[in-house]
């Protein structure tokens, strides 16, 4: 049985997650440790498409780009599972430690006026696209933390789409892999129905209004996000590599 206190602790923290995922992904970095932390599996909590639905009724899904992105996502998730069978993830996991506050300063600096318009077609957009969705899946099957946003970050650098678009793209491929896990998990018997309907409920409302926030701010609220979703996966990795063992071994 599971107490009120912990049932409402798990459903703030989805709420939290729900807001920050919509926007600009990593909400894991928050339902995972609470989870933990209340001495519950992780896979209790529940997905949802209602960041899509927002993003797909103010037409700024690149449709084309994130039907491509999923085919090519799950190829490299694939890869990155085959690959953590025989190459350790604690080296990727301290090496990003050293990379992240790079990637969350190229985050917050204002971006200048692009000269080149967004890469939406042509032979570079279908060697550059598929690429970023197989690199990104391949992290995400090999680690892990962090994919969203690091998702996010690709589409809008290497193919110069806004942030805006690139976190409402991002949120077709959260579905397909969250719609995914939730038909397992159920499958296997895996959730608890008292914790995981109630922080269903919690990160469908935070999806919602995460979603109509960085309609409604744009471009602004995604890079500010995301500065917040990198920060709580710097402070994760330093301390599951470098605070954690030591203390643990004390």
């Amino acid at each position: 049985m599971v107490s009120t206190a912990i049932i409402l602790f798990c459903t703030c923290a989805a709420f939290v997650a729900g807001f920050i995922d919509s926007i600009a992904g990593g909400g894991g970095l928050i339902t995972i440790p609470a989870l933990l932390l209340s001495g519950l599996p992780p896979q209790l909590a529940l997905g949802t498409g209602v960041a899509m639905l927002n993003f797909a009724r103010s037409n700024l899904i690149l449709w084309r780009l994130a039907l491509l992105g999923v085919g090519f996502s799950l190829v490299g998730a694939g890869i990155g599972t085959e690959l953590a069978l025989y190459i350790s993830p604690d080296l990727l996991g301290k090496v990003l430690v050293l990379l992240l506050p790079f990637a969350m300063l190229a985050t917050l600096m204002p971006k200048k006026e692009q000269k080149n318009p967004p890469l939406t077609s042509g032979r570079r957009y279908w060697i550059l696209a598929p690429l970023c969705f197989l690199i990104v899946g391949i992290y995400d099957g090999f680690f892990g933390p962090g994919t969203g946003s690091f998702l996010i970050l690709a589409l809008h650098w290497v193919l110069r789409i806004s942030l805006l678009e690139a976190s409402a793209t991002s949120k077709v491929m959260n579905f397909a892999s969250n719609l995914g896990a939730m038909i397992l998990f159920i499958w296997n018997g895996a959730v608890i129905w008292s914790v995981g309907l109630p922080m269903m409920a919690a990160n469908i409302a935070g999806n919602w209004l995460g979603s109509r926030l960085a309609i409604k701010v744009g471009t602004e609220a995604v890079r500010r996000f995301l500065w917040v979703s990198l920060s709580l996966l710097l402070a994760t990795l330093i301390w599951r590599f470098f605070i954690s063992p030591y203390l643990l071994g004390a």
